[in-house]
């Protein structure tokens, strides 16, 4: 009887451990919005990493998060940082690794706390007509094994695109007044 009730839990532990084995690892997410705005001004507003805070839903989830910022904002090394006792902020900092001017901005996040995570991400304009922008923000994530395991039960990449979507439309909404 015992024998059944131990091979009953090493069968218990195992199968999640062999479906981890199985799972992807790696995901992304990519989502736009068409602002009526020249792509000169939205870009001109994007580039600044201090002004996510008026549109990024992460930014808002906790009014009270402590920020501080290194080197000059709008250029490549500039890093913003926060620090949040809210499990779903929590801490790591975000850093301009590269500039192409009036077209694309991309980051590296560093998450630190509650989980350890560099992410890449960016935001890119393209000139739709004179007066209209298309703003995509992209974000890639990888989870390891056996934590990979999460993506099964969890759909990580439905629950970033909603956030990247509604942060795309405070954008736009703050860009067209």
């Amino acid at each position: 009887m015992l024998r059944k009730i131990l091979g009953t839990i090493v069968l218990l532990i195992a199968i999640p451990l062999i479906v981890a084995l199985f799972t992807k690892q790696d995901y992304e997410v990519i989502t736009s919005v068409t602002i009526d705005k020249p792509v000169a001004e939205v870009f001109d507003y994007i580039k600044y990493l201090k002004n996510q805070d008026n549109y990024s839903v992460w930014a808002k989830l906790d009014p009270n998060m402590t920020k501080s910022y290194r080197g000059v904002d709008a250029s490549t090394g500039f890093v913003s940082a926060w620090e949040s006792l809210n499990e779903e902020v929590g801490v790591g900092e975000q850093e301009i690794i590269s500039i192409e001017q009036g077209k694309r901005i991309d980051y590296e996040l560093r998450f630190l706390s509650p989980f350890e995570a560099v992410s890449p991400a960016f935001m890119s304009c393209e000139s739709i007509t004179e007066k209209t922008t298309k703003v995509t923000w992209g974000f890639k994530g990888h989870m390891d094994y056996p934590m990979n395991l999460m993506l099964v039960f969890m759909d990580f990449e439905t629950m970033i695109e909603r956030d990247l979507t509604q942060g795309l439309e405070s954008l736009k909404e703050i860009m067209e007044k």
